[in-house]
């Protein structure tokens, strides 16, 4: 069966290896994929987002068109990364979908359809030779740990856009405007240790004190979906990793866990609680010597909740570009992370258009080729329009 060139152009970048942190063989095939199209060098430029955050191998890609009608810039962009458990997938079309013909890999749909989105416009624009604004293509790099790309997003670099339309996600008629915010937390919890057999009684487990306060923080309701009187959001404790020995009372745990809320303040509520339940916790436990152990506890913000007004310039841009391809623009505010809290935080309000992403993240992930190629309508007529 033949298939559009834009669906071809996303068989040949989806199985390209792209974890975060290593992303140059995508950031390649985009970049010489441009250049055979006619794109000139001086029009290519690569940040240096792996630089200023101490990690990986290559920065997010810019490619500017200076434009050829009066116009404010505007930006399309989307992230190159995906998850480890995208490495290695081999994509085929079903139907409407596209899948991993592995039961072990996911598909890297997100975000490599949104990628997809941006490159084909860009393609499209330069094969038809058609009036357009100014306009930027940014492919960021490792948004899947904590949308770092879009975090050193450099609006001079980037040609300082009025509009900012990302494409992530699944429905390509909503419009998304706004996101929650996220705070990464770290526990070390330091135990004594002893030997379990002889003189358990002279340990202090450090795995007893990490169960007693996540049992304490479960039963308050501050784990999970959390709904209090005064804010509503959720937490997770998503890593743990300790101990060496059965016959040894574990001494040291490393915890890892977030805390999301639209509220920045009840967002502080939910992590003073989980920090109180730890050192709670630790003082509780003690050995027959009554000592106790304790824990260290850091956290930092990994992104600012943002929610635009859906009378601005850019979201009123989404939905008429919506419109314009027969469907009826939905405007959506997240529980999730994206590339466009950054963006909003940098002074560049961002609005998400999803792109047909379904199941993201698991072996299960498939890609809905019309609603992809929706996204690719919608995409067109924001760059020309």
């Amino acid at each position: 069966m033949k298939h559009p060139d834009n669906v071809k152009l996303l068989m040949k970048l989806l199985p390209i290896p792209g974890a975060s942190g290593n992303e140059g063989a995508v950031i390649e095939a985009i970049r010489s994929t441009a250049i055979q199209a006619g794109v000139l060098e001086d029009c290519f430029h690569i940040d240096q987002t792996h630089q200023l955050a101490g990690f990986g191998e290559i920065g997010s890609l810019i490619i500017k068109l200076p434009g050829n009608r009066p116009a404010p810039r505007r930006l399309l962009m989307a992230h190159v990364d995906t998850v480890p458990l995208c490495v290695g997938c081999d994509p085929v079309i079903e139907g409407e979908w596209i899948t991993s013909t592995s039961n072990k890999t996911a598909l890297g749909g997100d975000d490599r359809a949104g990628a997809t989105v941006l490159l084909a416009t860009l393609l499209k624009i330069l094969k038809e030779d058609i009036p357009h604004p100014p306009l930027t293509f940014f492919w960021t790099v490792q948004e899947e740990i904590g949308l770092v790309g879009a975090r050193h997003a450099d609006a001079e670099l980037l040609g300082k856009p009025e509009t900012c339309f990302n494409f992530d996600g699944s429905l390509p008629e909503g419009v998304i405007i706004g996101a929650t915010g996220d705070e990464h937390i770290g526990i070390i919890v330091h135990g004594i240790a002893s030997h379990a057999g002889a003189f358990p009684e002279n340990g202090v487990s450090a795995i007893v004190i990490a169960s007693l306060a996540i049992a304490e923080l479960q039963k308050a309701g501050w784990l999970g979906k959390i709904e209090k009187k005064n804010g509503t959001g959720t937490s997770n404790i998503g890593f743990i990793q300790g101990g060496a020995a059965t016959n040894v009372v574990t001494d040291y745990l490393e915890i890892r866990g977030e805390a999301r809320s639209h509220n920045k303040e009840f967002r502080a509520e939910i992590v003073s609680a989980i920090q109180n339940a730890f050192e709670s916790a630790a003082a509780t436990v003690k050995n027959e010597a009554g000592k106790c152990g304790r824990i260290e506890f850091e956290h930092h913000l990994k992104y600012e909740a943002f929610q635009l007004d859906a009378s601005e310039t850019v979201v009123q841009a989404a939905m008429s570009a919506v419109k314009a391809t027969g469907e009826d623009p939905e405007i959506r505010i997240v529980n999730g992370g994206l590339d466009a809290n950054w963006m909003t935080e940098n002074g560049m309000p961002t609005v998400t258009l999803g792109c047909g992403q379904d199941a993201i993240h698991t072996t299960a992930e498939r890609l809905h080729i019309p609603s992809f190629q929706k996204a690719c309508e919608i995409a067109w007529h924001l760059a020309i329009d």
